[in-house]
């Protein structure tokens, strides 16, 4: 299995920002496949809708570092790790500028990107940004095509109901061929439906040290992603995977280390992604159970 790490973007970990291209040379060195970050823009002080469920958000969240500054700093010192997002919330950005930040970091990696899109649940932060949270799922639709359009035509022009690209030239392009593989998150039918005719592959989740079963998690899901991919046309073989593991303050490396083992061998996942925003208490500790993780994954 390959495994990555989240890069130091939220929490404890976002108070030293310079030292995100620390974390992210030696986390390549100690044999990260990947390197990630996710998006949040806010800590409402009211929040209408908590975090996974709960009623409140993880203070995690009040320092958040910019997924795209974050990106291209790891992308601008390594060499080797693929470098992802899990999730962008797609519908807070314009097509033009989402698709601009994204082809800049693929071609400043010399094509490592993963990119991994979603829409987010805070109400909040729609509010923020000044777009309907009603509208997400359709607005991700359409981003998904303007995104192809950008990255895969010269002149680019895209309509629709929500977003415009004028006819306009755009000779960067991705340095990924015809672009970088999209992933799409999210669990409701819709979502994996969405999957199946549009992505690359599909994020699920694990919660350590919540058992990981592997049946709920990612098989049961694939299955239906793969049937709905081959009632589309798409061979259902070419969509995959790429798991987070999202460890809570309780648990332990040999916890991740038995969901990625249970997800490799039960589940068929080869690549995966430990979060280690609420474990690390700063970039010295994130970077020393990285180590203890490959380690222990490895048979060391």
């Amino acid at each position: 299995m390959r495994i990555g790490f989240s890069l130091p973007q939220f929490g404890a970990l976002a108070h030293r920002p310079e030292d995100v291209a620390r974390f992210a040379r030696q986390a390549e060195e100690l044999g990260a496949a990947s390197l990630w970050v996710g998006d949040r823009l806010l800590d409402p002080v009211d929040p209408t809708v908590g975090y996974a469920g709960a009623d409140t958000i993880p203070p995690e969240f009040r320092t958040a570092l910019d997924p795209f500054a974050t990106l291209a700093t790891a992308a601008a010192v390594t060499e080797r790790v693929q470098l992802g997002t899990n999730v962008i919330n797609a519908p807070w950005y314009p097509p033009a500028v989402l698709a601009r930040s994204l082809t800049t970091i693929d071609a400043m990696s010399g094509g490592r990107l993963l990119v991994g899109l979603g829409t987010g649940w805070s109400p909040e932060e729609y509010e923020a940004v000044n777009v309907p949270m009603a509208e997400r799922g359709r607005r991700l639709e359409e981003i998904l095509d303007a995104l192809a359009a950008w990255w895969t035509t010269n002149p680019v022009e895209y309509r629709g109901e929500h977003w415009t690209v004028p006819a306009s030239y755009v000779d960067l392009k991705p340095a990924t061929r015809p672009h970088p593989p999209v992933y799409l998150g999210g669990w409701a039918p819709t979502a994996l439906s969405r999957v199946a005719r549009r992505a690359d592959g599909w994020l699920p989740i694990a919660v350590p040290p919540v058992p990981f079963d592997p049946q709920a998690a990612v098989i049961g899901p694939m299955a239906t992603i793969r049937e709905a991919a081959e009632r589309e046309g798409r061979d259902p073989a070419a969509l995959d995977a790429i798991l987070r593991v999202n460890p809570s303050f309780e648990a332990t490396v040999e916890d991740i280390t038995t969901a990625l083992a249970r997800a490799e061998a039960e589940a068929g996942v080869e690549h995966a992604f430990v979060d280690l925003i609420y474990l690390a208490k700063d970039v010295d500790h994130a970077l020393e159970l990285a180590q203890r993780i490959l380690d222990r994954a490895n048979g060391d």
